[in-house]
């Protein structure tokens, strides 16, 4: 295990209800004020903990512009009442931001330097789109063909993976069934119950007879994008995106998403201090560089390298959330690391189902992950869990939890 001063500890994990892009629960919604709703519903799970004892909160964003720009983690720790003694900063590693922040909060419990922190995560695709509003690719990306991946859309990296590492149209689209059955029996269980704090969407609507507003606010508490109806049949008539000739679909692919998630995690001394119950302990972190135009392999470098930092196998590990940006890309990872004796049991990947069927609010996924993780192995009495992805521009991330 690397080297440490002191244990990290999640004492309040949460996430909103993940709404579709565009057209869903939150089109309408400001992504800093899902971060706010969910900063105080992680302090309402610290009831002990006096909040000018954060000291900085560290919020993941792909597209952290417009709506979700000014330093969105500074301007929503303001708004949610933390105080103004608090910090905030907001970063960005694409897909991987959420757990990113959770790792570095973590690391800066566990060199010593704070003992309480918040970190989190939000994306709003209805208000920034993928790539922002504005997208600028350097010129010297095309200047050397080892770095033009950089510029490849998402989906033409997805076919890249389904090519070289074989992953068939039809297995796709099975994974994706399996996805969406899973996910509908999830919630039919409650078992998202623990993780969820649900969200009052407030609904403008002008009335152009008398020129009043009608306002009218609904609580959404599950996730919007799991369908029942998802089949085999229905995902084979779909036509590839990305390449005309290709094998990756809008059914195959992860949802577009508005959502945020939030951990608060402290030092043994805090825990002491405010008599907080600690959920989980973070255990390890790792970041691991691919070739941007295959980044949806980059779990199959990163996974290793994380339970090796934590001292264990792959067989220890008894919840993963192995983040489905495409079936191709997961099931590659999947094979990839069964032929290196790295065999992830399938019955735990994603038992409560993935981001083709929950959906993958960008920056927001990992600390939303986190929340999964942490809860399920509470309510299964697992050990060990995962949360793992792959990146933009060529990078996988993996960060692993234990249950206490």
């Amino acid at each position: 295990m690397s080297k440490q001063v002191q244990d990290a500890y999640v004492v309040a994990a949460t996430r909103l209800p993940i709404g579709k892009s565009g057209r869903g629960y939150f089109k309408n919604t400001r992504p800093d004020e899902m971060l706010v709703k969910v900063m105080q519903a992680v302090l309402a799970q610290a009831p002990g903990l006096d909040p000018a004892a954060i000291e900085d909160a560290i919020v993941g964003c792909s597209f952290p512009e417009g709506e979700q720009g000014m330093n969105i983690a500074r301007v929503a720790s303001v708004l949610a009442g933390l105080g103004p003694t608090i910090g905030g900063v907001t970063i960005n590693r694409y897909c991987a931001s959420g757990i990113t922040a959770v790792q570095m909060a973590a690391d800066r419990i566990r060199v010593g330097e704070a003992d309480v922190m918040f970190a989190g995560g939000v994306e709003s695709m209805s208000m920034i789109p993928m790539g922002g509003n504005k997208p600028s690719l350097s010129p010297l990306i095309f200047e050397r063909d080892e770095n033009i991946g950089i510029a490849y859309g998402m989906g033409l990296t997805a076919e890249k993976v389904a090519a070289q590492w074989k992953i068939s149209r039809e297995a796709q689209d099975a994974f994706s069934v399996e996805s969406h059955r899973r996910a509908v029996a999830a919630m039919q269980a409650g078992h998202f119950d623990a993780e969820m704090t649900p969200f009052d969407v407030v609904e403008r609507t002008p009335n152009l007879t008398d020129g009043t507003v009608n306002v009218k606010t609904r609580t959404v508490k599950l996730d919007e994008g799991a369908r029942p109806d998802t089949s085999l049949e229905g995902l084979a008539k779909l036509k590839p995106v990305f390449a005309a000739k290709g094998s990756v679909t809008a059914g195959n692919s992860s949802q577009t998403s508005d959502g945020s998630g939030g951990l608060l995690i402290v030092s043994e001394a805090a825990l002491k201090r405010f008599n907080l119950t600690p959920l989980a302990r973070f255990v390890s972190f790792a970041v691991r560089g691919v070739p941007p135009e295959i980044m949806g392999i980059g779990p199959i470098e990163a996974i290793p390298a994380a339970l090796k930092a934590a001292g264990i196998t792959a067989a220890d590990l008894d919840w993963i959330e192995l983040n489905e940006a495409f079936a191709a890309q997961s099931l590659a990872v999947l094979n990839d690391l069964d032929s290196k004796g790295i065999v992830l049991d399938r019955a735990k990947v994603n038992p409560n189902g993935g981001a083709i069927a929950l959906g993958h609010p960008l920056g927001a996924t990992g600390a939303i992950r986190a929340a999964s993780v942490i809860h399920g192995l509470r309510r299964t009495g697992g050990k060990y869990g995962m949360v793992t992805m792959c990146v933009g521009a060529g990078q996988g991330a993996a960060g692993i939890f234990e249950r206490l």
